[in-house]
């Protein structure tokens, strides 16, 4: 039997070494994560709204939305998934319904924020948290559900520190994990310092996250497994990878082109599933089975 998603990501949490993850928005973003060798994957809401909706992470996209696009991905691949579970989509109780609808769909881990609804991109205008006792509230939902029976781990995400300082969030950081949280992130630390000291005052694995051009500087991996960081997430990389590639496809079939650096069709095929699913189609040839 093999390892469920949370303790396979527990598994991974227990070894040496820095998880560089990258963000899939899709199943197939997914399949080409784990075809590329990385043993974790992160599902950003920010890339999820973008490609399912073409909308802004702006809390536009539901609780639906996002759990139904959760399991398609997890369905896609045996490494763990987190899932990006924005605000719990609610109070409380509406945390726990999450965080268990999470564990159903096959994530490996849900995120939790301490933003106010409707919630922002982490690295974008505009965001405004709860008081720290109702983003702890949440945290402890969150736990709660997990020790009930939700087979997953819990990350808790402040944004606290550009509406109220470095010191409110690391006091955030400190009560989510006191409350149980299994993975720490503090979104968007300004300066290689504050990343150093999140890492050495949050009490358990941290999560750098990784946006190109964003607030947090962006370091290699050797730096920040050095500053004390577990896990890397890079969740527009992929999404903007993807877009310039089609931009550039477009605009040979506009001139007239075909496209470069495109996969041949074979290796588009495989990637798919064809070679996978003309195998199993192999094995039920033949109609009735063995003679009796």
């Amino acid at each position: 039997m093999t390892d469920s998603p949370a303790a396979a990501l527990r598994a991974l949490l227990a070894r040496p070494g820095l998880l560089v993850t990258p963000s899939c928005f899709d199943a197939l973003s997914a399949r080409m994560i784990e075809r590329a060798g990385f043993p974790l994957a992160f599902m950003s809401g920010f890339a999820v709204s973008a490609a399912k909706l073409a909308m802004p992470d702006t809390g536009l996209i539901s609780y639906a939305e996002m759990v139904g696009q959760g399991r398609d991905i997890c369905n896609a691949v045996s490494i763990p998934v987190i899932g990006d579970a924005d605000t719990g989509y609610g109070n409380a109780l509406n945390v726990r319904r999450t965080v268990q609808g999470y564990a159903r769909a096959g994530f490996a881990c849900a995120m939790i924020e301490d933003q106010l609804a409707p919630k922002r991109c982490g690295h974008t205008r505009g965001k405004q948290v709860v008081d720290r006792a109702e983003a702890l509230s949440r945290i402890r939902a969150a736990v709660d559900a997990r020790e009930d029976g939700a087979d997953i781990l819990i990350m808790a995400r402040t944004d606290a520190n550009a509406t109220h300082g470095f010191d409110e969030a690391m006091r955030r950081i400190e009560a989510f994990a006191e409350a149980g949280a299994d993975i720490l992130f503090l979104e968007a630390p300004k300066t290689e310092d504050e990343m150093r000291a999140f890492c050495a005052g949050a009490g358990g694995p941290c999560m750098a996250n990784m946006v190109e051009q964003g607030e947090t500087p962006v370091l290699p991996p050797a730096a920040l497994e050095a500053l004390g960081f577990k896990v890397a997430a890079y969740p527009l990389t992929l999404l903007n990878a993807a877009m310039v590639a089609m931009a550039g496809a477009l605009q040979a079939l506009a001139e007239g082109r075909t496209p470069d650096g495109m996969l041949s069709f074979a290796e588009l095929r495989d990637i798919v599933g064809f070679n996978d699913y003309y195998a199993a189609e192999e094995r039920y040839a033949g109609g009735a089975g063995p003679e009796k």
